[in-house]
């Protein structure tokens, strides 16, 4: 084997596990875990519309679910050594040039406007929402915005990393079919945000989906990278309510 095919990124490689399946099971174990305790905060919410009732500041949450992001993405830094894949693998071939950035960039703010523009038709398909909001989470002051925009900006590298990344090209690995990898990863993604009620659990389920097929049509990560982190930094600081 040739030192440039030892060298190709992982998601252009051959169907190969990059982890144990016990490794793999653990993590799945751990998002259902904290999708089962999102399921409890929104059953036990009470009468309340919210989720959860405003606090001076958000910004230790935030700090909070970053801290825990980079814990997951440790995870799974650890489970692929054993195989001698590395997180740069994951990611896809690198950019060269300004052309590559603003490429992916590009393909992020379509798929991005094309999910905005279809989002109501999504809506409306799913049926009413009897979930409790989440708005009292979401960024109100200049601190917040700011580290709201860290947060989103966390999220759209671990996240990407351990769904569209590591689980994908797992799940891809042990079915040996493309497919298996990207709706396999997309439920565990829609699950694992089960703190915002069934209807957005079915919604981010699609999204996930949209984001593993650029994955692998790109062949990269990081047009979902940037896709993800604006989703979830406009989303944030413009949301209703």
């Amino acid at each position: 084997m040739t030192e440039s095919m030892e060298r190709a990124p992982a998601l252009t490689r051959g169907r190969q596990p990059i982890a144990s399946v016990r490794h793999t099971v653990i993590l799945v174990a751990i998002l259902l875990a904290i999708a089962g305790y999102g399921a409890y905060l929104q059953s036990h919410a009470g009468s309340s519309p919210q989720l959860v009732e405003k606090h001076p500041s958000a910004i230790p949450l935030y700090l909070s679910l970053m801290a825990a992001q980079w814990g997951l993405v440790r995870y799974v830094t650890i489970g692929m050594k054993h195989g001698g894949t590395r997180l740069r693998d994951l990611l896809g071939q690198r950019w060269s040039s300004w052309k590559d950035v603003a490429r992916d960039v590009v393909i992020a703010l379509i798929v991005w406007g094309a999910w905005s523009l279809s989002a109501g038709a999504v809506e409306r398909a799913l049926g009413g929402d009897t979930a409790k909001g989440i708005t009292t989470l979401l960024p109100r002051s200049p601190a917040e915005i700011a580290v709201w925009i860290l947060l989103s900006m966390t999220a759209g590298f671990c996240e990407e990393m351990v769904f569209r990344g590591y689980l994908l090209r797992q799940f891809e690995a042990l079915s040996g079919n493309a497919l298996v990898g990207v709706l396999g990863q997309a439920v565990i993604f829609g699950v694992a945000h089960g703190y915002q009620g069934l209807r957005n659990v079915i919604a981010i389920t699609v999204y996930g989906t949209v984001f593993g097929a650029v994955a692998v049509w790109r062949k990269s990560l990081k047009p979902g990278m940037i896709l993800h982190a604006w989703t979830d930094i406009f989303g944030g600081i413009f949301a209703k309510g």
